[in-house]
């Protein structure tokens, strides 16, 4: 709907904050609807609105008339909602600064930020002296600092990634620290902190930047925990309530923002929980990864997986049942109690439960799970379906399909998996160990395609006999384009790359079934392509895949196997 949203569903949107437990939102980059700051008024929620000066300026008469104007016109048009705290006038505005770096050019140029914020701020409290002002930083401290920006506003945001954009999550709590103690009577506000989580995405080993629910949970618990543990931290905006669409990003998720604590249907992500156990004041209790409704994993001996679920929860202790059966009690820490479930092929129900003076509080989750057999001769579950992830180290859930993937893993005798290579990763890239970030055209299965492992000898599964089909899945992963780094990613160089002229021949079960297969047929760049075999397997031989390369390496990015009969 893009900027036609009706009231009802700005109105929405505020509730959804609310009901998180949350008691502040900051409007950005632009003011929005009328609709928006009437919820906030209604719901006592407090609003910060700012004007769009965003990442540079422009150095003219004219658009410091424009950002004057703008601001003016924000702050008497919504002068009289009392949610409204904070007027803002600037974000990131050093982010991509004009001219050469240390230039005099860009020298002047900073000077003129800093001239046009003193204009602000001063029209700012002129205009409305009851309220405060505010200009939201990148995490260049120096630069801020030294330009006197940090002296202006009486209130000093910082959009801080530590963990995500920036490598370790202890930069954060030393640069709030630094903020105390260069800064001391400037209130601080973290006005942006997030990570992607894609709900198709998830690991029980998360990593930054793997796009997973999982990390994405876990950069939010130590950012929280942070800002708790330091008083002079004024408050915190996530980064950001709800998913929506980023025309230039290129992720797992392409041209969409997925560091939402909710999706763009407005459904709630496991964070999202997290923070209403910590935030609001009644009895809450919820089970995690609740969206994760379509799960696979290798059954043990018991003909189980055990995988482990959280629970988020504001009360001492939680029971856990599975399809009735009691799995026992955990204590809760920090807001979470973990439990290890033994997952059985099919439907799994589980429920949750809290006791608090004398009421009961519970919730309830059905997850579809796709249990994989581990012997060629298992008589418990017999084989059906099993979709792998080459070069990576994630679970994908496709609720359309109602498939599960599986992360790769190294073939051993009775079971399945890879044989040699080793797994694809981008060069000059920081942020991702695997992988890459890249729009893979022709799919919407990015992740699977967006993986791979090289240079493999074979794929090899010990099946039982009889009908099956093989699909195999590429994504030439290389091209000679270039791509600048983000702009969030500081450390990071344009990514830089050599395309590879790549040729070679499959087998499957020593019969040829593909020749020549590279980059000057099927194997265009960036863009998804599969095969799909039907064979018959006899004599307890299983199914195996072998590639032999004639040019550079042979690739495989993700393998479907399913028996028909």
């Amino acid at each position: 709907m893009a900027n036609a949203l009706p009231d009802a569903l700005h109105e929405q949107d505020m509730k959804l904050l609310k009901d998180m437990g949350a008691n502040f939102v900051r409007i950005s980059h632009y003011p929005q609807d009328p609709a928006v700051l009437e919820a906030c008024d209604r719901l006592g929620i407090l609003a910060s609105e700012e004007i769009p000066i965003v990442n540079r300026i422009t150095q003219s008469p004219e658009f410091t008339a424009n950002c004057e104007q703008m601001q003016r016109e924000m702050i008497r048009q919504n002068f009289n909602h009392p949610c409204v705290i904070i007027w803002a006038y600037m974000n990131e505005v050093m982010l991509q600064p004009r001219y050469q770096r240390d230039s005099p050019e860009q020298e002047k140029y900073f000077d003129d930020i800093a001239k046009l914020a003193k204009t602000l701020d001063s029209l700012t409290r002129k205009e409305d002296p009851s309220r405060y002002t505010m200009i939201s930083c990148h995490g260049d401290f120096d630069r801020y600092n030294k330009n006197g920006i940090t002296k202006i506003p009486q209130i000093v945001g910082w959009n801080l990634y530590y963990g995500w954009y920036a490598p370790d999550f202890e930069g954060f709590g030393r640069f709030l620290d630094r903020h105390l103690q260069e800064l001391p009577d400037k209130p601080v506000i973290v006005t942006e902190y997030g990570a992607d989580g894609d709900t198709r995405l998830h690991s029980f080993e998360p990593e930054r930047f793997d796009k997973t629910i999982e990390y994405q949970t876990v950069y939010h618990k130590k950012y929280l925990k942070a800002m708790m543990d330091r008083p002079f931290v004024v408050g915190g905006a996530m980064w950001c309530l709800v998913d929506f669409n980023s025309y230039n990003r290129i992720d797992a998720a392409p041209h969409t923002n997925t560091k939402g604590v909710a999706t763009e249907e407005r459904v709630p992500k496991d964070v999202y929980y997290y923070y209403q156990a910590n935030l609001l004041k009644r009895p809450f209790i919820k089970i995690g990864s609740r969206n994760w409704k379509v799960r696979g994993g290798i059954a043990d001996a018991n003909g189980e997986c055990v995988q482990p679920v959280e629970v988020y929860s504001n009360l001492s202790e939680v029971s856990l049942w599975l399809n009735g059966k009691m799995l026992g009690k955990q204590a809760v820490q920090d807001k979470v109690a973990l439990f290890n479930v033994p997952f059985k092929d099919g439907l799994n129900n589980l429920k949750v439960s809290a006791d608090k003076d004398g009421i009961s509080y519970e919730d309830f989750a059905d997850i579809n799970f796709k249990l994989q057999p581990v012997l060629q001769k298992d008589t418990l579950l017999p084989f059906k379906e099993l979709n792998v992830s080459l070069g990576d180290t994630r679970f994908y859930a496709d609720d359309k399909l109602q498939q599960a993937w599986v992360p790769e893993k190294p073939y051993t005798k009775g079971s399945w998996g890879y044989i040699g290579g080793h797994v694809f990763s981008m060069k000059n890239n920081s942020l991702q160990k695997i992988g890459t970030n890249k729009n893979i055209l022709a799919t919407d299965y990015d992740p699977i395609y967006a993986t791979q492992r090289v240079g493999l000898d074979g794929f090899k599964l010990d099946v039982p006999d009889g009908k099956y089909q093989v699909t195999l899945l590429f994504a030439e992963l290389l091209s000679n384009k270039e791509r600048q780094a983000s702009v969030y990613d500081l450390n990071n160089a344009p990514q830089k790359e050599q395309s590879v002229n790549r040729n070679f021949d499959i087998f499957i079960n020593d019969e040829k079934v593909a020749e020549g297969l590279g980059d000057d047929n099927y194997l265009e760049p960036e863009r998804a392509f599969s095969i799909r075999y039907t064979i018959d397997v006899t004599d307890g031989k299983g199914i195996d895949v072998s590639f032999k390369a004639n040019k550079s390496e042979s690739i495989l990015n993700g393998i479907q196997v399913k028996r028909v009969f």
